[in-house]
């Protein structure tokens, strides 16, 4: 097993990793920018090292710093987490050259799945279902990208190779809107994402966001863990997530994750990885693969009781799954909400001085949070301050937990989206099930134009 790895992350993310690693007795170094020295993390690991000012590109991006803190502390492995650079495969790369183990996919096979067209071919090649689109980089001629759009129908999306969560895409509806969509959106890529490439797809106009959880060893072997529910969404960014996913059947479920399993072992995929799909009509349609851990894996967590971090540190450390696919049982159901800070009506965040707080607790509640009285939340980062997680025998049970669980939470001194996640739980649709990824959207945009006549 691993010895020392350093968390080169912050926030919940880096808590969840700290706590895999003591209970599997590695020790941790936990690297933090200026702003995060109080951070519950980097008072709990064994060493910390600050990585440079608060703005993410002098310190969480900033791969010297954290290889050099590694080196410092002679650690053996690096976790990058999410976001940050935990898809980037240069960082990867960098990292396994400099000696010490990369906790996550080899760097070209992050390279792979990051270009969107790459890892359409890929997946195409494996097997996996994927949306109709024009199969490659759209060109500058744009009568032959007129022809690809009306072989496809539409409306058509048009998306960056390098893009991703939920940025560089554009919806085109008709055909006089086609070539200043493709302009607009390949300088928007490049200016984004340093490539220009873009590519087009078939627009599904009322499609649910399931992804399928995998674990592979990058020695042949890899299994599934079921799919997630991500449709809740507002501008493309996932707001509750839930397991397993409404309305899909064991023989659905069984057939997209052996297709997802043979895609791993084709690549040579290695640790935790999420394929992304639109499913629309019961049919799936992969969208790009996530090579790193997700925010929404406690769900999955929750319903196989499979820690997921724990097996990404034992594939990082050379193991071979020890988990068979028999093995894998999904139980009851799970939610998570997302806590924001964030004002719950107009989104704008919500940074400052947390003065109380209080947790939520209760048979099958579980509270992922770096947060505490008296800590302040930095306007550098991400808004979200930690995510409520809730399991139960069936989903009913579970959404009626999670409103008991919300009207339990407790953060004041900073505004947070905890209203919205309440009036989610209550609303008639999402209690059904089985809503798109626009019903969100729809809904906020009623319950303002209401606010607005009403005012």
């Amino acid at each position: 097993m691993l010895d020392k790895v350093v968390i080169a992350n912050r926030g919940e993310i880096a808590l969840r990793i700290l706590r895999a690693c003591h209970a599997m007795g590695i020790r941790t170094v936990a690297v933090h920018s200026t702003v995060d020295r109080n951070l519950k993390h980097v008072a709990m690991a064994d060493e910390s090292v600050c990585i440079g000012p608060a703005p993410s590109t002098d310190s969480y991006l900033n791969m010297a710093s954290i290889i050099a803190a590694a080196e410092v502390t002679d650690a053996q492995a690096i976790h990058p987490g999410y976001g940050f650079l935990s898809e980037n495969a240069d960082f990867a790369e960098r990292v396994e050259q400099s000696g010490f183990v990369f906790i996550g996919p080899r760097a070209d096979t992050i390279r792979l799945m990051g270009d969107k067209v790459e890892a359409i071919r890929a997946m195409k090649s494996a097997g996996v279902p994927c949306v109709p689109g024009s199969g490659g980089p759209l060109g500058e001629d744009i009568v032959a990208n007129t022809r690809i759009a009306r072989e496809i129908g539409y409306p058509v999306i048009i998306k960056a190779a390098g893009g991703g969560g939920g940025r560089g895409m554009r919806v085109v509806h008709s055909e006089a809107a086609l070539a200043n969509a493709i302009t607009t959106t390949k300088t928007e890529a490049k200016a984004a994402f340093g490539n220009g490439e873009v590519y087009m797809e078939k627009f599904l106009e009322n499609p649910r966001h399931v992804e399928i959880q995998v674990l592979a060893d990058g020695q042949g072997n890899a299994i599934h863990l079921g799919e997630r529910d991500c449709s809740m969404q507002r501008r493309h960014q996932k707001v509750v997530e839930e397991a397993p996913a409404p309305g899909i059947s064991a023989e659905q479920r069984a057939q997209i994750g052996k297709v997802c399993v043979e895609a791993c072992i084709r690549i040579g995929y290695r640790g935790a990885g999420t394929f992304e799909f639109l499913y629309e009509d019961g049919r799936f349609y992969f969208i790009e693969m996530n090579t790193r851990i997700q925010v929404e894996h406690p769900v999955t967590e929750m319903v196989t009781g499979i820690d997921l971090v724990a097996e990404q540190l034992r594939i990082a450390a050379g193991h071979t799954l020890s988990i068979r696919q028999e093995d894998v049982v999904l139980e009851g159901h799970a939610i998570e909400c997302r806590i924001n800070a964030e004002d719950p009506e107009t989104f704008i965040p919500s940074p400052g001085l947390i003065q109380h707080f209080h947790a939520p607790g209760g048979p099958g509640v579980r509270v992922d949070t770096h947060i505490y009285e008296g800590y302040r939340v930095p306007p550098n980062y991400d808004s979200m301050v930690g995510k409520l997680i809730v399991h139960a025998p069936d989903r009913a049970t579970a959404i009626a937990r999670m409103r008991v669980a919300l009207s339990e939470m407790v953060v004041d001194g900073i505004r947070t989206n905890i209203p919205l996640q309440q009036r989610i739980m209550r609303d008639q649709g999402f209690q059904a099930g089985g809503q798109n990824i626009h019903y969100l959207e729809k809904r906020l945009a009623e319950r303002k134009s209401k606010s607005i006549a009403l005012g």
